[in-house]
């Protein structure tokens, strides 16, 4: 029940599908961390861009709050990560994709177990006529 609870005061799954997708995007560049450090090559923008993502993911679930904009971070990075990290061969820029929107259409619920979702009617309607 405690984490029924903790679980619906934050977005989980679009934070885990978030932090799964920063470590497809930074397992491209740690394989290839022999040309990664080379001068003038681009496979550090991976590891940047793969561990921001990593990040967003973590402070989606601290930060629930902040979700929209997180997301918003998540997608834009996630497109950027094929530059650097071939996107973690795509499946992690889908995968971000899929977590930021999953962040964004993120809400939070109600705590009050007893507010339901139905219109009360408090006033008498105004008679016409």
């Amino acid at each position: 029940m405690r984490f029924k609870s903790w679980r619906q005061s934050r977005p989980l799954w679009g934070s885990v599908i978030t932090i799964i997708s920063g470590l497809m995007i930074l397992w491209v560049p740690l394989n290839l961390y022999l040309s990664t450090f080379l001068p003038g090559s681009i496979a550090v923008i991976g590891l940047l861009f793969g561990g921001l993502i990593t990040m967003i993911g973590l402070l989606a679930l601290f930060f629930p709050q902040s979700a929209k904009i997180l997301g918003i971070f998540t997608m834009f990075l996630s497109v950027l990560s094929v530059i650097g990290a071939l996107g973690g061969f795509l499946v992690g820029t889908i995968f971000g994709l899929i977590g930021g929107s999953a962040l964004i259409a993120w809400r939070m619920g109600s705590t009050d177990p007893d507010e339901d979702d139905s219109v009360h009617v408090t006033e008498d309607p105004v008679r016409a006529g």
